[in-house]
């Protein structure tokens, strides 16, 4: 694992690569975490075990230590900024993340910002909890590229009869892969909480989506 600087704008956030001898996985935080949480950490380093090259990111907000995520315009610029950096290191890249990072990768795809052959979404937040008409599906159709979505049956992020009909519309572009009881970060109750081996778990569920 090399750990490295992207430079976004004036700033710069830190990074690490866990190379492979394959495609590259850009892997992007959500909200409330950052890029040192066990989960990601965990697959990632499953991800590089089996060959794919993995890069987790802060994002802005995280490298100094604020809570609150950043506005959507220098989110998007650090994504690509991570993204430019992953294909200096390897290839072809894939985008993906925990929740709120996944769905930036989606949307700066949609919008032709990055290009990458696939996304990967650990928990994608379809709507906000409790606001089920909120739904954040649009810019999902427009993509022609493969989907895998990782989702717990108990995320209050994605209700299954509400993601049920978008990966419908998605036809063969979207696989799901579900985590029976988990919720938005793949717990389940009544169950030992260990973030690190549902990292483990997923990121080899991711491996072999990409490799496939």
């Amino acid at each position: 694992m090399r750990k490295l600087k992207v430079k976004v704008g004036d700033a710069s956030v830190s990074a690490a690569f866990h190379p492979g001898d394959g495609p590259v996985l850009v892997l992007a935080h959500g909200a409330g975490g950052d890029m040192d949480g066990p989960f990601l950490v965990s697959a990632a380093e499953t991800l590089a075990s089996r060959g794919i090259g993995c890069l987790r990111f802060n994002f802005v907000y995280r490298e100094m230590g604020k809570k609150a995520p950043d506005r959507a315009a220098l989110l998007s610029e650090a994504w690509r900024a991570a993204y430019a950096k992953a294909a200096e290191l390897g290839g072809p890249v894939w985008a993906g993340g925990k929740s709120m990072g996944g769905r930036y990768a989606s949307m700066l795809a949609a919008d032709g910002d990055i290009d990458p052959p696939g996304l990967v979404f650990f928990g994608y937040p379809l709507h906000p909890p409790g606001k089920p008409e909120r739904i954040r599906d649009e810019h999902l159709y427009g993509l022609r590229i493969p989907m895998l979505f990782i989702q717990g049956t108990g995320d209050p992020f994605a209700k299954p009869d509400l993601l049920a009909p978008v990966l419908e519309r998605l036809g063969k572009r979207a696989t799901l892969h579900e985590v029976e009881g988990g919720d938005h970060s793949f717990r389940v109750r009544g169950q030992p909480k260990d973030d690190a081996e549902a990292g483990r778990r997923l990121g080899d569920v991711a491996a072999s989506f990409i490799r496939g």
